[in-house]
């Protein structure tokens, strides 16, 4: 069937306007089936466990209680929220959020520079595979990593940065490769957190983690909701990464166009360099002619992604950072700032004495397991981010080598290499992910926003999002605007010697 051009105010940018196929039908998915028709939540939660809930989330936990674990559960549903508009745009359109932006104005260049920035700054930095450096230096040395030690964590981290880059060479479909990896991840994690919780977390660290849901202190008998005098910094992070985070969040319109999500089965996918045939990607979308037929098949789709979202990602998230939460605060003395080289390995060091030999070294295989498979997952995800907009905004890459798409993707992945190189020699890890992490806070700001603009204007009446989830988009923006404030400010009335702002302009 001949495609037609369609009739819609998407054409206010100057990219192609979409063209028009029928929805397919959805695959069944009742019972198990279920578990081969998602996907794309589950890598999601893969890289919301190796951020916010391992490195991130502990740091703020043991510093300052589990009261803080209310941030996670607003975190948690706002950008539940958020993620199932994104896929709303992509199952409609079959183009990732990214090429959403750039068909509104000022200009495609604008958003394609602007978004592009953004994901530098967050996820530039190979921090995942710098902190796993210091989780496999303790399986291999058997103590944490020290200052003095920082040559061995960067060799060590170079080398997990390049595994990462050898995995994403081979298989058909990548989003494929990084779905089964982290079914594998997840498992494996609830599996592991939930028998140590079991074993080691006495009644009263299970009821302060619960009563931290909300909020709620039990030795105060009160509502704590922000520490005071708190390194807002750390805050902030913690703030964002509860959940994904800014950049890595929108990176699930392009796993859902993959996957096949709605119209992404029209458009193609961005296959592997090893084991995979050439795939036609095509650069302007393709989206639904609005009838009964399609309507029913967008009902189908929508429940898949409904559940792909609240019941892997959202459920998953919340429950993994509680079961972290609970075990930090059992074995950790509260106070103790552990961020450094081996915080990947902290865990795992104050279970020596009470896990046995075993079962630290069975911790830290996790967190080092953990935050490789998270950094591939950053990896695809940035280079995939970048190569949408690259393919989508301009003819002259997308007829660079005969027009194929894997082109594209690995030149953009060996600059993304090289700069790794370098970025892992700037500073301790941890400080860059931390950095990144606030920088998400600004992302959920502006692209909450920006996604609301979108699914209220290009999508047909039918199709968009109730007022709930406008007001929920709207929320989003400004929960993390709070944190965002923060950590510029260094507190709700400003802080010249805390503000990140102030810091910068000194």
């Amino acid at each position: 069937m001949e495609q037609t051009r369609a009739d819609s105010n998407e054409s206010e940018s100057q990219l192609e306007a979409w063209t028009v196929a029928p929805l397919n039908m959805p695959p069944d998915a009742r019972g198990l089936r279920l578990i081969g028709v998602i996907g794309p939540g589950t890598i999601l939660l893969g890289l919301s466990i190796g951020s916010g809930e391992w490195l991130l989330g502990p740091a703020a936990f043991v510093q300052y209680g589990p009261t803080l674990l209310w941030v996670t559960t607003a975190a948690v549903i706002l950008q539940t929220v958020l993620n199932t508009e994104l896929v709303r745009y992509t199952m409609y359109t079959g183009e990732p959020i990214f090429a959403g932006f750039m068909r509104t104005k000022p200009a495609p260049a604008f958003w394609a520079i602007f978004y592009s920035l953004l994901a530098f700054l967050q996820v530039g930095w190979p921090a995942w595979a710098g902190t796993a450096a210091g989780a496999i230096f303790y399986l291999f040395i058997g103590r944490l990593a020290g200052a003095n030690d920082a040559d061995a964590v960067y060799q060590i981290g170079v080398a997990t940065f390049l595994m990462c880059v050898f995995i994403l060479l081979f298989g058909g479909r990548i989003e494929r490769t990084l779905e089964i990896l982290n079914w594998i991840l997840v498992v494996f994690i609830f599996t592991g957190l939930i028998g140590l919780s079991a074993l080691f977390v006495a009644p009263a660290g299970w009821l302060a983690g619960l009563a931290g849901l909300i909020g709620f202190d039990l030795n105060a008998r009160a509502f704590n909701f922000l520490p005071t005098g708190a390194d807002w910094s750390l805050i902030g992070a913690f703030a964002a990464y509860s959940g994904a985070g800014g950049i890595v969040n929108l990176m699930l319109s392009g796993w859902a166009r993959d996957k096949g999500f709605g119209m992404g089965a029209v458009v193609g996918y961005i296959p592997a360099a090893v084991g995979s045939q050439r795939v036609h990607l095509a650069h302007p979308g393709s989206v639904f002619p609005i009838n009964a037929t399609n309507l029913k098949n967008w009902r189908a789709w929508w429940r898949i992604a409904q559940f792909d979202q609240w019941g892997i990602f959202g459920i998953g998230a919340l429950v993994c950072m509680l079961l972290t939460a609970v075990l930090y605060i059992e074995f950790i003395q509260p106070g103790k700032d552990i961020r450094g080289l081996g915080i990947a390995a902290e865990l795992a060091n104050a279970m020596a004495t009470r896990g046995g030999v075993m079962m630290t070294y069975l911790v830290a295989l996790l967190g080092a397991w953990i935050l490789f498979k998270t950094q591939l997952d950053i990896l695809d995800g940035m280079v995939r981010a970048v190569t949408d907009i690259l393919w989508t905004g301009s003819a002259r890459v997308r007829a660079w080598r005969g027009g194929d798409v894997r082109v594209v993707y690995y030149a953009v992945l060996a600059v993304v290499i090289a700069w790794g190189m370098i970025a892992l020699r700037l500073t301790q890890p941890l400080v860059l992910l931390e950095l990144g992490a606030n920088i998400s806070g600004i992302v959920f700001v502006i692209a909450g926003l920006h996604v609301l603009y979108l699914n209220t204007t290009l999508l047909p009446v039918e199709l968009r999002p109730p007022l709930w989830r406008r007001l929920g988009l709207v929320a989003l923006s400004g929960f993390y605007g709070i944190f965002v404030w923060l950590w510029l400010m260094g507190g709700f009335i400003p802080d010249p010697a805390k503000g990140f702002v102030f810091r910068f302009l000194r």
